[in-house]
């Protein structure tokens, strides 16, 4: 029985292994004795003569068997290259086979030990040996034939933590050679000490991945949803030291990381990682909340970048100096850390230092750049040469120019961040399939560049589909309304768009007549109903004004009732005057008070019945080009 106590005492061997490490472990396997003097091999010589006279006929292979070792291409100490391997594997392997009567080495499962019932492995290398290719050969056979053993008593170990043959297999393959080479040099070292020095090889091994607790960890990671590649490399990385695994594992607990985030977290953070002690970790997330990070978006933002986790407090206050440098502040590091945690920990300086200056060959400020990296941080993750400069380039030849994409990435970074073929490419071409001009493309794209970031095939190509076939706008008029009205892309179909076009059809205008007045003004659809219907309700029974004049002036609604109708219209009145619509509300102030007046004036000759000077007037208003021989102007 193996006491704690001992236990204690057992070396703590780390790998990588080299194989000068293995080999000097087990070369004590094939131990060799000292040379035989010249009277015993005289004495050898004899007895082999002895054995040639009396055959053993009862067992021809045995016969056979015996007949090779004793041929004259034997080795220097009577035995061939081949039965040195043989009995290599039989006095190594776990489990001994019973042999039938009359083998030359026969196996007992009653035999206490192999050393019993075969011959010494000692006894073969009675002879001394050069260092050769067969020295060398010999000892890397022992080599692998420890390791299998290695492998099946790990094996063994899983199965009795009841995992399946099929699970145990897979992971040890994951775990060859370096961890299976750790647990047998630490078995093999184990010999030294007293309290091993009489047991078996197989019984060290057991020890060693009792001591280890390996299995029962393995049945934690894989709880907690690693599959079994991951949790080989996560052995492997721990280089021995299992216990490290399970005490950071822990404290990424502690900090909320749960589920598979854990496993993602330890392989991800590597070797150095485990090789960090609580109160290092700690330190590194106690710098990020003195920074504007909240201690409840620690466990997510570990989830998503355990690579902040690797770097030294020095290389840590860098990163964290270049975002301060460009004059963000606490609030937007830490809104900006948690949206996109990689920008802390996962790409270099040096990378970071030339997307910064790339965005600022737009006219950006060192500011600017800071408050648009707070605003859209995934894009210190876009690569310049794969990403931005053939977006450039698109957009240069659509003809956008620098402040058109300087626009676009302050209004919408998110554009930057997309691929071009997959995604911008086909919407211009599918814009250009319908009939918008390449003039229209480009203006529409810096007015509004949220259009990018829509779907094709969920979100702009069902709008198209809807205004052709529900609010009658025809196949020449739907480029004019997409290249004027963008931003109707983006409205929802069935609670905006369909609302809408159902309102006006039910003012009594007809789905023709609804199309074009939508290629007219195609803003018409984006307002709220209960923004339209005070103001209808406003011109049909205040202003007294027939549902023709909104047909030829749609651009009514969007003017302001409060600010812009009902002042003008109390003018007109008091005046006692009257304007089309268009006439009424485009104008600006200055130009809407001076038709008043001179609509005032025309009224007042009318009155005192100077046709002639009316005449003249109207005259020189169409030979003035002003407007107002349009303006049908009605006298009380």
């Amino acid at each position: 029985m193996i006491t704690t106590h001992h236990r204690h005492h057992l070396p703590v061997l780390r790998f990588p292994i080299s194989t000068t490490t293995i080999t000097t472990t087990i070369s004590f396997t094939c131990h060799r004795p000292p040379p035989i003097s010249a009277s015993s091999s005289h004495h050898s010589h004899s007895q082999q003569e002895h054995e040639d006279k009396i055959l053993r006929t009862h067992n021809a292979k045995s016969t056979s068997i015996f007949l090779q070792t004793s041929s004259t291409s034997q080795t220097p100490n009577g035995y061939e290259k081949a039965e040195i391997l043989k009995l290599l594997d039989l006095s190594m392997a776990r489990n001994r086979t019973p042999q039938f009567p009359g083998s030359i080495y026969v196996q007992s499962p009653a035999d206490i030990s192999v050393e019993s019932s075969l011959p010494a492995i000692k006894t073969v290398f009675n002879g001394e040996i050069e260092d050769s290719d067969y020295d060398y050969e010999v000892i890397m056979r022992a080599l692998e034939i420890r390791r299998e053993v290695t492998l099946e008593i790990f094996k063994e170990a899983m199965r009795k933590g009841k995992f399946g043959i099929t699970y145990s297999t897979n992971l040890a393959s994951r775990l060859f050679p370096q961890f299976i080479d750790y647990v047998m040099i630490r078995a093999a070292s184990m010999k030294q000490l007293p309290e091993f020095a009489n047991h078996s090889f197989n019984f060290r091994a057991k020890t060693c991945l009792e001591d280890s607790n390996v299995v029962p960890l393995i049945r934690w990671l894989k709880h907690n949803g690693l599959s079994y590649p991951q949790i080989g490399k996560l052995i492997c990385n721990s280089k021995g030291n299992i216990e490290s695994i399970r005490s950071t594992a822990e404290w990424l607990k502690s900090i909320h990381v749960n589920g598979r985030y854990i496993g993602v977290a330890l392989l991800r953070g590597g070797e150095k990682v485990l090789e960090r002690n609580v109160e290092e970790l700690d330190e590194i997330l106690w710098v990020l909340e003195k920074n504007g990070v909240k201690r409840e978006w620690m466990g997510y933002i570990v989830s998503r970048c355990p690579e902040l986790l690797t770097f030294s407090m020095e290389e840590f206050k860098t990163y964290i100096d270049f975002y301060f440098d460009m004059g963000m502040n606490e609030k937007d590091f830490g809104t900006m850390v948690f949206d996109f945690p990689k920008v802390i920990g996962f790409y270099s300086l040096e990378e970071m230092n030339q997307k910064v200056a790339y965005l600022k060959e737009f006219g950006l400020s060192n500011e600017d750049v800071g408050r648009l990296l707070a605003f859209r941080p995934q894009l210190m993750g876009c690569s310049i040469e794969e990403r931005w400069k053939p977006l450039v380039k698109y957009l240069y030849y659509l003809g956008i120019s620098r402040d058109g994409m300087r626009r676009i990435l302050t209004v919408k970074p998110m554009v930057f961040c997309f691929d071009l073929e997959t995604n911008i490419v086909q919407k211009v071409q599918f814009f250009r399939d319908i009939g918008v001009q390449e003039k229209g493309i480009a203006s529409m794209l810096v007015r509004f560049p949220a259009l990018l970031t829509y779907s094709l095939h969920k979100k702009i190509r069902p709008v198209v589909i809807f205004l052709l076939t529900k609010a009658g706008v025809s196949q020449t008029n739907i480029g004019k309304v997409i290249g004027l009205g963008p931003e109707l892309l983006g409205c929802s179909i069935s609670k905006k768009l369909d609302l809408n076009v159902k309102y006006f059809l039910s003012l009594g205008i007809d789905l023709k007549t609804l199309g074009e007045m939508i290629a007219d003004f195609p803003m018409l659809l984006r307002y709220n109903i209960d923004i339209l219907r005070p103001k209808y309700r406003y011109l049909r029974r205040t202003m007294v004004r027939p549902l023709n004049d909104l047909i030829e002036f749609p651009r009514f609604f969007s003017y302001s009732l409060e600010e812009r109708i009902i002042p003008r219209h109390k003018i007109l009145m008091d005046n006692r005057v009257n304007f089309k619509l268009r006439y009424m509300l485009s104008s600006t102030d200055d130009e809407f008070h001076q038709r008043v007046e001179a609509a005032v004036q025309r009224r007042l000759m009318f009155e005192s019945g100077i046709s002639n000077n009316l005449e003249s007037d109207s005259s020189t208003d169409e030979s003035s080009d002003d407007g107002f021989n349009d303006m049908d102007i009605d006298v009380f």
